[in-house]
C-alpha cells in the first residue's frame, strides 16, 4: 500500500492524495457510514482516474468511488481502503441548447446542473432532497429517482452518454448525444445503477427538457387509502399528462414536519390520514392553473379528497415542498432505521398494516413514519424501535423485507444495495439474475478492486492480487 500511495502522489497534482487527518475530514458525509479510508484520492481529469485505476489494478488494491457522500446504504464505505473522490471533476463542459443536452463531469453537483439548465431556458428534471450536495456521478451510479419520476423517469432515462474508466484503467468514452442510437449494445446501461462496482463514471451527457412555463402546486388531505390511487389517476387524466409529482405523507410524518422544533407549519389541519403534495408543469400559466383548479375541485366534489390548499405564489410552493423535504425530523424518534422500498400501489395498504402489526407485537412503543413517491410505487419506511443495535436492525429488516418479499416488491427503490441490503438482494432478484450480475462483475473487474463487497460478496480468492 505504501509503495502504491507513493506512486499515486507522483502521478497526481498537489493535493491529489490526502492522508491522516485530512482523509478523516473528507470521510464526513450524510447519514451513511463512510469508514476511515487509508487515503483519499482526488483526480482532476479522466486521465488521472485512468492512471489511478491502472495502478490500483496492478497492485490489487481496492478503492471506493465517492460522489456527494449522501447515500444511505453504506455504498461508499471505504474503511481501510482508498477512496476516489470526484470533487475536483465538477465542471459543466457544454450546454447544447439546440440539441437539448448538457455534458458534465461526474463531480458536478446536481443543483448546479439544474440552475445552469434553467439559465439556458431548459430543465434537468432530476429533483432530490440532497440536490445541493449529490453529484451527477453518484446519481448515475445509483440510478437516482426523486420527486419527478412519475413524469420523467429515473436517472437512466435522463442519460444519453457516459464516459467510464474500467477497473484496469481503460477509458470507455461513449458520450453519445443521440436520443435514438441502436448501434449495438447500449453499454452505458451497465454502469447506471451499478454503484461504482463495474467502472468509475467520469463524464455524462444529460438529456435536458423544455423549461416549464407554468407550475401549479397543491397540498391535499385524504382520509382513506383507497382514495390515494383514485386521486392519482383522476389528476393524471384531468391534467393530460402534466402531473409531475405525487408525493404522499402519512399522518405521523406530516405531524413531525409541521410541529416544533420543525420550522414548517401545516396549511391544512391535522387529523387526516394522508397529505398529498401535487404538482403539475405546463406551457401556459393561465389555462394550466384553471385546469389544475378545476380538476382538483372535481376530486373534492367526488369525495376523493376532503380538503386542499393551492399555492398562490412561489413562496407558498416552496413552503409546501419544504415540509416534504424536512426528512431530518424523523431523528426525533431515534433510534430509527431507514428503508427505501417499492411495491405496487395495490399491495401498499396490506403491506403497511402488516408492518404495524408485527412491529407492535415486538416493540409496543414503536414509531413508524412513512412518506414517499407513491405515484411510482416508492415508499420510505422509517421505524423507530428498540435500542438501535445490530440485533434490533436485523429483526426490523426481517419484518420490513419479509412482508415485502411475499408481495413481489423491491428492497431498494432508488438508493441501491450497498452493504446494508446485500443480504436481501436475493429477496428481490432471482438466483439467475444475481449469478449474471456476478459474472458481469468478475468479467469487468477480475481483481475485484472497484467498491468490493457492495451489492454482493464474491469469494475471498477474488480479492487477492493475481
Amino acid at each position: 500500500m505504501e509503495k502504491l500511495i507513493a506512486k499515486l502522489k507522483d502521478a497526481l497534482a498537489a493535493g491529489g492524495v490526502l492522508e491522516g487527518k485530512e482523509a478523516e475530514e473528507k470521510a464526513q458525509g450524510g447519514w451513511s457510514k463512510l469508514g476511515l479510508p487509508r487515503a483519499v484520492l482526488r483526480p482532476s481529469s479522466t486521465r488521472d482516474v485512468s492512471t489511478i485505476l491502472k495502478l490500483c489494478h496492478e497492485a490489487g488494491v481496492p478503492l471506493v468511488p465517492w460522489g456527494g457522500k449522501t447515500g444511505l446504504v453504506e455504498g461508499a464505505d471505504a474503511d481501510g481502503m482508498l477512496a476516489l473522490s470526484m470533487e475536483r471533476m465538477n465542471q459543466i463542459e457544454e450546454i447544447d441548447v439546440m440539441g437539448g443536452t448538457m455534458t458534465v463531469q461526474a463531480g458536478c453537483v446536481l443543483q448546479t446542473v439544474c440552475e445552469k439548465a434553467e439559465a439556458a431556458g431548459l430543465m434537468f428534471p432530476l429533483d432530490l432532497g440532497s440536490r445541493g450536495s449529490a453529484t451527477i456521478g453518484g446519481n448515475v451510479s445509483t440510478n437516482a429517482g426523486g420527486n419527478r419520476v412519475l413524469r420523467y423517469g429515473m436517472m437512466r432515462d435522463m442519460v444519453l452518454g457516459l464516459e467510464v474508466v474500467l477497473a484496469d484503467g481503460t477509458v470507455l468514452s461513449s458520450l453519445n448525444k443521440l436520443i435514438k442510437n441502436n448501434a449495438g449494445y447500449d453499454l452505458k446501461q451497465l454502469f447506471i445503477g451499478s454503484e461504482g462496482t463495474l467502472g468509475v463514471v467520469t463524464r455524462a451527457v444529460l438529456r435536458l427538457r423544455p423549461q416549464p412555463i407554468s407550475q401549479d402546486t397543491a397540498l391535499v388531505a385524504i382520509d382513506r387509502f383507497a382514495d390515494l390511487p383514485k386521486l392519482l389517476r383522476h389528476m393524471e387524466a384531468g391534467l393530460g399528462g402534466a402531473l409531475s409529482a405525487y408525493e404522499v405523507m402519512w399522518a405521523d410524518f406530516y405531524k413531525l414536519v409541521t410541529t416544533e422544533p420543525a420550522l414548517g407549519r401545516s396549511p391544512i389541519a391535522h387529523g387526516h390520514s394522508f397529505y398529498v403534495l401535487l404538482e403539475s408543469q405546463g406551457g401556459d400559466q393561465v389555462s394550466d392553473s384553471a385546469r389544475f383548479e378545476t380538476t382538483l375541485m372535481g376530486a373534492l366534489e367526488e369525495g376523493m379528497a376532503v380538503d386542499a390548499v393551492i399555492a398562490k405564489n412561489q413562496s407558498e410552493r416552496q413552503a409546501m415542498w419544504a415540509l416534504r423535504d424536512d426528512v431530518a425530523q424523523v431523528a426525533r424518534n431515534w433510534p430509527i432505521f431507514v428503508y427505501d422500498v417499492s411495491l405496487t400501489i395495490a399491495e401498499m395498504e396490506s403491506y403497511l398494516a402488516e408492518l404495524h402489526e408485527r412491529l407492535a407485537a415486538k416493540w409496543p412503543d414503536y414509531t413508524l413514519n412513512i412518506f414517499g413517491h407513491l405515484g411510482d410505487g416508492n415508499l420510505h419506511v422509517i421505524p423507530g424501535v428498540g435500542d438501535g443495535s445490530p440485533k434490533a436492525r436485523h429483526a426490523v429488516e426481517e419484518i420490513v423485507y419479509g412482508a415485502l418479499r411475499k408481495r413481489g416488491g423491491s428492497v431498494s427503490a432508488e438508493h441501491g444495495i450497498g452493504i446494508e441490503k446485500r443480504a436481501y438482494l436475493g429477496w428481490s432478484r432471482s438466483a439467475e439474475e444475481v449469478a449474471l450480475m456476478k459474472l458481469l462483475k468478475t468479467t469487468l473487474d477480475p481483481r475485484n478492486i472497484l467498491n468490493p463487497g457492495k451489492v454482493f460478496e464474491l469469494p475471498k480468492q477474488s480479492l487477492a492480487a493475481e
